[in-house]
């Protein structure tokens, strides 16, 4: 009868010492920011073939500042060339985010890039609509109309005059501390609208929804993981906000978590008809670090009350 062979003790711990990195090395590449990409791709410009550039076309389509299909030029939406069309992209973002317009992948492009951010786009329809409003100056000495920087979706939706009032529900088995940071952030926007907003359990029959969800979950825009896009929220009068499940949430702002009251402000802003702004300092700039708290900006206050003219 044979014996069975057992395995040395250093044989056991190089396995075991093995299986730990492997769990380590997944961890390590569940955790990695979706935008890392565009790290490797500093100093791209027009002419250059550099792989990677493929994914940045993807990234800059997704948030809606390429569209090869509207294109009279030669097609390069599948390959890694920087062309003519990628380079009008480049400097349509570096326009939006008030970056120096080189449509070259400088550092502080390339920076700005990979922020974590909303998943909503943008810009609709090759419309770089966020430094589409205008608005008076409110100097005495001054006619001058000044660029205002909030947007609107495309078509302007929003909710009807008879729907002032607004039911929201979190979907069951959310976790209990999204309740209070929700709240606060309804009642933020209720001080600066006419709305008014209340939860209520019934969550098929609310008015807006909100869940926390991962990568795919049905609604045509799935999440990447963790750092990249963290939460959206659609036009008016869908109603669903959704929170990336994958990324570190807290109640206030902490180190490397994102704040739920910060983001549930932004999220709002869409389900009401805001699009994005161009004011790093408005709540409805698409991107946001971790460990930082916002509330609303005068932006954010006269874009809201210009689309329902109020």
């Amino acid at each position: 009868m044979a014996h069975p062979k057992f395995l040395s003790p250093i044989s056991c711990m190089l396995l075991v010492s093995l299986f730990f990195q492997s769990v380590l090395a997944h961890s390590d590449d569940q955790k990695q920011n979706p935008f890392e990409f565009i790290k490797h791709l500093q100093g791209c410009h027009k002419g250059e073939k550099v792989k990677g550039l493929q994914e940045l076309k993807q990234y800059l389509e997704k948030f809606g500042y390429l569209d090869y299909n509207q294109s009279s030029l030669p097609v390069h939406a599948g390959d890694d060339d920087f062309d003519e069309l990628l380079e009008s992209a480049v400097k349509m973002y570096q326009l939006n985010h008030h970056l120096k317009v080189t449509g070259t992948l400088d550092s502080q492009t390339v920076s700005t890039m990979m922020m974590p951010r909303c998943g909503m786009a943008d810009i609709v329809n090759g419309t770089s609509r966020m430094r589409s409003g205008k608005r008076r100056s409110h100097h005495r000495s001054s006619n001058f109309r000044t660029v205002a920087h909030f947007s609107f979706f495309d078509g302007n939706p929003k909710w009807p005059p008879s729907k002032y009032h607004l039911t929201y529900a979190l979907s069951p088995g959310t976790r209990a501390d999204v309740v209070g940071p929700v709240s606060r952030a309804f009642n933020t926007w209720a001080s600066a609208t006419h709305f008014t907003f209340s939860q209520v359990q019934n969550y098929a029959a609310a008015d807006i929804k909100i869940a926390f969800a991962s990568r795919d979950h049905g609604d045509n825009a799935p999440f990447d993981g963790p750092s990249g896009v963290i939460a959206h929220a659609f036009q008016p009068t869908i109603g669903m906000f959704h929170y990336d499940a994958d990324e570190q949430w807290s109640v206030g702002p902490a180190s490397g978590s994102f704040d739920m009251e910060t983001v549930a402000l932004h999220e709002i802003g869409h389900l009401l008809g805001l699009g994005h702004s161009s004011v790093e300092r408005a709540i409805m700039y698409p991107s946001i670090s971790p460990g930082i708290s916002k509330g609303l900006d005068g932006d954010d206050v006269q874009g809201i009350k210009t689309l329902y003219g109020v």
